[in-house]
C-alpha cells in the first residue's frame, strides 16, 4: 500500500521496523486508557519479531500528522468459513488524545477498509469494550453494526497449556 494523504491531513502508510518504538508506546497508551496496563507483556524485540519476520503475525498502519506518529491500526488476516473469503481483524485502533476528533481515527479505519478491498476480503471486524461508548458512536457512525449473539472466548497463560496438555489424554 502506497502512503496516502487524506483530506484530514493525515498521512496513512504501512509501518516499518522503524516504527516499532511508537507502535508499542500506542499500545501502552491504549492499555491505560482500557485499564489494562497490566496486562501488556509487549517488548520493542517481540514487536520486531512479529511484526517484521518473513511471516508477520500482523501488521499496522501508522498514522502522521507533520511526519509524526499519531496513531495506529494494529490488523492481522482471518478467514470466513461461510463467504469462503479472507477478512481482516483489527485488534487495536488508537489516536492520541490530542488527535481524536481531528479525523485521524476514520482515516486509518477507512485507509483499512480499503486495504481489505484491495486484498479481496470479504469483512473486516473487530470487537471493542462495552463501556467504551465513544469508539462504539464512532464505529456506528461509520456504518458497522454489533454482531449480536456472539460472545467472544479467550484462552491465554497458563489456560492455555494446560488446555495444549489436554491433547495427551484426547
Amino acid at each position: 500500500m502506497s502512503p496516502i494523504t487524506t483530506t484530514s491531513g493525515a498521512v496513512i502508510r504501512l509501518a516499518e521496523p522503524g516504527d516499532v518504538p511508537h507502535i508499542l508506546r500506542f499500545i501502552q497508551e491504549l492499555a491505560d486508557y482500557e485499564k489494562l496496563s497490566h496486562e501488556v507483556v509487549a517488548t520493542e524485540a517481540k514487536l520486531t519479531e512479529t511484526l517484521f519476520s518473513d511471516q508477520p503475525a500482523a501488521e499496522v498502519l501508522i498514522a502522521e500528522r507533520d511526519g509524526q506518529p499519531v496513531g495506529m491500526a494494529l490488523f492481522f488476516p482471518n478467514y470466513s468459513t461461510f463467504l469462503a473469503q479472507p477478512g481482516i481483524h483489527l485488534e487495536d485502533l488508537y489516536v492520541q488524545p490530542d488527535q481524536r476528533g481531528s479525523g485521524v481515527g476514520k482515516a486509518l479505519i477507512t485507509s483499512l477498509a480499503h486495504l481489505a478491498v484491495e486484498r479481496g476480503c470479504g469483512r473486516l471486524e473487530w470487537m471493542v469494550l462495552d463501556w467504551n461508548e465513544p469508539a462504539r458512536q464512532f464505529y456506528r457512525s461509520l456504518g458497522a453494526s454489533a454482531l449480536d449473539g456472539w460472545l467472544t472466548k479467550r484462552v491465554t497463560g497458563e489456560s492455555l497449556h494446560a488446555m495444549a496438555r489436554m491433547l495427551e489424554r484426547a
